[in-house]
């Protein structure tokens, strides 16, 4: 589906912006937006570049830069790094070899800092697309990374 026809789905009101914004970016074989459809949203919604911008740049789901298929958002909360964050980071980089702010040279996964993820009662967690994983423990991480690798 081209970039017109998924802003035409919505009403050019500026309360549909997130919703274009995030249909766009899921619409995008690399997971991002590109200046171009934030200059559409811009257009499309009367308002300018720069407030499209800021939006984007505001919420850390939506990215400028191409992502891979899978993006696992690390929880960065205080009460996560308290029940040992590292553990998380720690079997991504062994098990994928990239950490926070990069990208698989194949685009298969990217790793991404994340405020909380509102499961703390569950920390420590990770989200990968849509999914939250929690309880997490180093056996937990490793099993999910060699799932999604042969799966996949």
């Amino acid at each position: 589906m081209d970039e017109q026809s998924i802003i035409s789905k919505f009403e050019p009101n500026k309360d549909n912006m997130l919703n274009i914004l995030h249909e766009l970016q899921n619409n995008n074989q690399n997971n991002f937006l590109t200046n171009e459809d934030l200059k559409l949203v811009a257009e499309y919604l009367n308002t300018s570049y720069s407030a499209v911008y800021g939006v984007v740049k505001y919420y850390s789901m939506f990215s400028l830069k191409p992502r891979g298929k899978y993006v696992i958002r690390v929880c960065k909360s205080p009460l996560c790094h308290m029940l040992d964050k590292e553990i998380v980071l720690t079997e991504i980089k062994q098990n994928i070899g990239i950490d926070i702010g990069e990208c698989t040279d194949n685009l298969m996964f990217s790793v991404e800092a994340s405020e909380c993820l509102g499961y703390c009662a569950e920390a420590p967690v990770m989200m990968i697309n849509d999914k939250v994983y929690t309880y997490l423990d180093s056996k937990k991480i490793k099993e999910i990374i060699q799932n999604i690798k042969l799966n996949d």
